[in-house]
C-alpha cells in the first residue's frame, strides 16, 4: 500500500452521503447517565467531549424500542429519547461527528425487575444469567417489535440523527432469533432465522429514508459452537444482510459468553481482528465494516486499517480514557494519549450499584457537567507545592498542579515511583496497570515536576503548601500464630519478595482482583497455592468488572485449590485452621506461608504530626485507583482556587 493509498485513522469517511470527521467510532455502551429512561444533559456533555476530541461517529446508548424491554434501571427508552437525541446532535455535529442512535431489545437477556412484565423470546429458553423463563413471542409480539423499531426510527429522524444502528449483539433479541441456542421455533421465523432481522431493517430504512445511515451491530460468534452462531454461519448471514445496510460492526458473544464482548485485560487486545477480517470478506464491499474488540492503541487501529481488516475502528474504552484521542494524533502527540488499561473497573456499569460510567485514569469521564477540567496555563499566583508520595494520587496531583503552572516537588520514600498501582501491575492481565503510572510519570516529566525517590519525609518537610499522598500499609495480622507459618503482605509478594518453600495460602477476605491475581501468578510459578475466601465463590467483587466466571476458570486451570466459605482462625504446627462461615465446622490444611490480601489501613504517621494537612488517596482510606486519581486532581485544583 502506497502512502497515497493509505487510509488514515484521522481522515474523513463518507456513509450514506454523510461525512464523518474520522474513521474512529465511539460505540454504544451503558452509562447510567440518564434521567429516568431518557437521554439528558449529561449524555450530551459526555458525547460532545468525544466529538470535540475527534471521534467521527458517535453511537448513543442502546434505547429500547418497546415497553416490554427494560434491561437495567436507567436503560433509555426510544420513544422518550427525542429531546435528548436532539441535544446530542446539536452538541456533536458542530465538531464534525455523525450521531447514530443504537436501537434494540434485550429479549430473554433483559430483566422483569423494573417492567414487571414477562420477557420476550423466540422460544421457551431461560437465560443462563437471569434464570427467568420468557414468554414465546407470537405473531402479535413480532409485529409489535417491528413496529417498535419503525416508530423509534421515526423519532430518531425527527431528532435529525444521522442514522440508526440495529443491535444484533450479545444482549439482543434479534441475535436470539439468529441462534440455534435460543431459536427452536417451527414457524417461518424458525425456518428462516434472519427473517425478523430483514423485517426490522426494512422498517428502519422505511422510517429513515435512503439519505441516513442504517447500521448493524452484528454478533458473528456466540462462542458456543455446539448450537450457537459460528463465524461460518455469520459470514453467510452477513452476505445476505450487508447489501441492505451501510455499515456493520463485527462483535462476538452470546448468552454463555457475554463477558467476551468487552472483556478486561486478561483477554488480549484486538481479539476480534481475525473475525472482523473474515466478515469483511463476506460482506464483499457492500457495506463498510468496523472493527470492535479492545482496540485501545492508535497504532493497532491504524494497522487494522492498513491491513484491510476494516474500514472504521471502534475505540470506545480508549476514548473514555482519553476523549481527545483523535485530536492528539492530529496534533502529532500520540504519545500523550492517556492509556486505557482495560481494567473495566469504572467503565463497566451494568451492575446492582448503578454507578455512572467513568475511568480510573480520567475520572471526569461521565462527570463532564459536575467535574471541572484542569486548564493549562499560568496560575494567578505561582506557588511551590510539595507532595509526599508518588502513587497515582500524588502523581495526578503533581501533573495537574504543574499543568496549571505551579512549581511541584514530589518526595517518595521508595526507590522507584508509582506506589501501589505500580506494585500491583504484576501477573497475567495486570501488567497493563503500569501503563497509567508510566503515562503520569511522562506527563510529570514533560511539565517539569521534580520527583525525589528514596527520601523519607519528616514533619520538617510539611511547611508551606503540602499535600500528603502517603498511601496505605498492611493491617496487623490478628490471627494467632505459633511462628511455624510465615505471614506476608500481598504487596510485598508483588514486590518479588522470596517466599519460604512449601504450600501457600492466599487469604482473601476482600474478594477483589489482588488476591485472585496473586493466586494465579504464584500458581503459574509452579507453587502449590490455595485461596481462602468467606464467600461461596472466589473473587466475588470481580462480578463488577465482568471477570468473575473467567477468573474462577483460570484458577481451576492453574491448579489453585479454592477454600471457599471459610474464615481463617489460627496458624499452628505448619497448618491453617479454617472455619466454615455457615456451619462453624473446622478443618486444617498444610501451609508454609499465608499471603494476606486483606483490606489495608491508611498510612497516616506523617499526617498525625500535622493534623489538618491535605490528604489524598489511600492515606485517607484505601480504595481504588479511581478515587486516588480523582482526589489528586481535586486537591490540585483546590490549590489553584
Amino acid at each position: 500500500m502506497t502512502v497515497a493509498e493509505r487510509r488514515l485513522l484521522t481522515e474523513t469517511i463518507e456513509l450514506a452521503g454523510r461525512q464523518a470527521s474520522s474513521r474512529v467510532v465511539f460505540g454504544p455502551h451503558e452509562t447510567n447517565l440518564g434521567d429516568d429512561r431518557a437521554l439528558g444533559s449529561r449524555h450530551a456533555a459526555y458525547y460532545a467531549a468525544r466529538a470535540a476530541g475527534g471521534a467521527g461517529i458517535i453511537i448513543t446508548e442502546t434505547a429500547s424500542v418497546h415497553p416490554s424491554d427494560w434491561p437495567y434501571e436507567r436503560a433509555p427508552r426510544a420513544d422518550g429519547c427525542g429531546p435528548g437525541w436532539q441535544a446530542i446532535v446539536a452538541a456533536c455535529r458542530q465538531e464534525g461527528a455523525l450521531v447514530v442512535a443504537s436501537l434494540g431489545h434485550a429479549g430473554a437477556q433483559g430483566s422483569s425487575a423494573y417492567s414487571q412484565m414477562a420477557l420476550w423470546a423466540p422460544s421457551p429458553v431461560a437465560d443462563v444469567v437471569n434464570r427467568e423463563m420468557p414468554m414465546v413471542m407470537e405473531q402479535a409480539e413480532v409485529d409489535q417489535l417491528v413496529e417498535g423499531f419503525h416508530t423509534s426510527a421515526v423519532v430518531a429522524r425527527q431528532a435529525d440523527l444521522d442514522g440508526i444502528e440495529i443491535d444484533i449483539g450479545p444482549y439482543s433479541l434479534l441475535r436470539q432469533f439468529h441462534s440455534g441456542l435460543t431459536n427452536q421455533r417451527s414457524d417461518r421465523y424458525g425456518e428462516d432465522r434472519l427473517l425478523l432481522t430483514r423485517q426490522v431493517i426494512g422498517a428502519v430504512r422505511d422510517a429513515l429514508g435512503d439519505d441516513r445511515i442504517v447500521a448493524l451491530r452484528f454478533c458473528a460468534d456466540e462462542l458456543a459452537p455446539w448450537a450457537g452462531i459460528t463465524p461460518e454461519m455469520a459470514a453467510e448471514a452477513l452476505a445476505s444482510l450487508a447489501p441492505l445496510v451501510d455499515m456493520v460492526t463485527v462483535v462476538r458473544g452470546g448468552p454463555y459468553s457475554t463477558s467476551s464482548y468487552r472483556p478486561d485485560a486478561h483477554t488480549g487486545a484486538n481479539f476480534n481482528r481475525e473475525l472482523c477480517e473474515s466478515m469483511r470478506s463476506a460482506v464483499g464491499g457492500t457495506a463498510l465494516v468496523a472493527l470492535q474488540g479492545s482496540v485501545v492503541s492508535v497504532a493497532d487501529a491504524q494497522d487494522a486499517l492498513d491491513g484491510g481488516v476494516c474500514d472504521l475502528v471502534e475505540m470506545t474504552r480508549a476514548q473514555i480514557a482519553d476523549p481527545r484521542l483523535v485530536a492528539r494524533v492530529r496534533e502529532n502527540q500520540a504519545e500523550r494519549i492517556r492509556p486505557c488499561v482495560r481494567c473495566n473497573q469504572a467503565c463497566r456499569v451494568r451492575d446492582n450499584r448503578n454507578p455512572i460510567v467513568s475511568c480510573i485514569g480520567e475520572p471526569r469521564s461521565g462527570h463532564e457537567t459536575t467535574e471541572d477540567e484542569p486548564e493549562e496555563g499560568a496560575p494567578r499566583t505561582r506557588r511551590p507545592v510539595r507532595i509526599v508520595g508518588s502513587g497515582v494520587a500524588g502523581l495526578e496531583c503533581a501533573r495537574v498542579l504543574a499543568l496549571m503552572g505551579h512549581t511541584v516537588e514530589v518526595l517518595e520514600a521508595a526507590p522507584v515511583p508509582g506506589g501501589t498501582l505500580r506494585r500491583a501491575a504484576r501477573g497475567h492481565g495486570r501488567e497493563n496497570l503500569g501503563a497509567l503510572v508510566d503515562w503520569l510519570l511522562d506527563e510529570c516529566g514533560r511539565l517539569g515536576v521534580t520527583i525525589r525517590c528514596g527520601v523519607t519525609a519528616t514533619a520538617d518537610d510539611l511547611g508551606g503548601d503540602v499535600i500528603l499522598a502517603t498511601g496505605s500499609r498492611p493491617q496487623p495480622h490478628r490471627h494467632p500464630n505459633d511462628g511455624t507459618v510465615a505471614v506476608v503482605d500481598a504487596l510485598s509478594v508483588l514486590d518479588g519478595d522470596e517466599l519460604p518453600f512449601g504450600p501457600v495460602l492466599v487469604h482473601d477476605p476482600v474478594g477483589g482482583p489482588v488476591g485472585i491475581g496473586i493466586a494465579e501468578w504464584l500458581a503459574g510459578e509452579g507453587i502449590e497455592v490455595a485461596l481462602a475466601a468467606p464467600d461461596p465463590i472466589a473473587g466475588t467483587l470481580l462480578s463488577l468488572t465482568g471477570d468473575l466466571a473467567d477468573a474462577n476458570t483460570r484458577l481451576q486451570q492453574a491448579g489453585v485449590k479454592r477454600e471457599l466459605r471459610v474464615r481463617l482462625r489460627e496458624l499452628a504446627d505448619g497448618q491453617a485452621l479454617l472455619e466454615d462461615v455457615w456451619t462453624a465446622e473446622r478443618r486444617r490444611i498444610p501451609v508454609a506461608t499465608v499471603v494476606d490480601a486483606s483490606h489495608r489501613e491508611p498510612e497516616e504517621t506523617l499526617y498525625l504530626t500535622r493534623p489538618g494537612t491535605t490528604r489524598i488517596g489511600d492515606c485517607v482510606a484505601p480504595r481504588s485507583a479511581l478515587e486516588a486519581v480523582l482526589e489528586g486532581r481535586r486537591a490540585a485544583m483546590a490549590v489553584e482556587a
